[in-house]
């Protein structure tokens, strides 16, 4: 696998998640078990600018061939999908939000494991 790859399917993940929150934050969360209203819908909507951002970040350095960059970029993603998997796995777990919440665990999940390797597996160029 490449870190290419990984970026490029991180912004993917991002920008679908990032428009859905940001155009229909109410649909979106009501699918997870929130009860859409202004407040839901305005704190989806600046979960989608974070998002946003990710994907354009996520897309625009996954060509970069500088190896500092690339390790903030490997250790950055590593800790936002960790605390993500915990946060959504105790989310659902505890029934906050409804069993949907087992996707956004794998997804963090996926994208954690992909951040792990780059960061503890993959040989460095010497």
């Amino acid at each position: 696998m490449k870190l290419s790859n990984l970026l490029a399917l991180n912004a993917v993940v991002a920008i679908v998640f990032g428009i859905g929150f940001l155009l229909v934050p109410g649909s979106v969360l009501a699918m997870y078990g929130a009860t859409p209203g202004p407040q839901i819908n305005l704190t989806g909507q600046l979960f989608a600018v974070e998002l946003i951002h990710i994907a354009v970040l996520a897309w625009l350095i996954r060509n970069v061939s500088d190896g500092l960059a690339q390790r903030a970029v490997v250790i950055a993603g590593l800790v936002a999908n960790l605390v993500g998997l915990v946060v959504s796995l105790i989310g659902t777990l505890s029934g906050v939000v409804n069993s949907l919440g087992w996707s956004a665990v794998v997804i963090y999940l996926v994208l954690g494991l992909g951040y792990a390797y780059f960061q503890f597996m993959r040989p460095r160029p010497s």
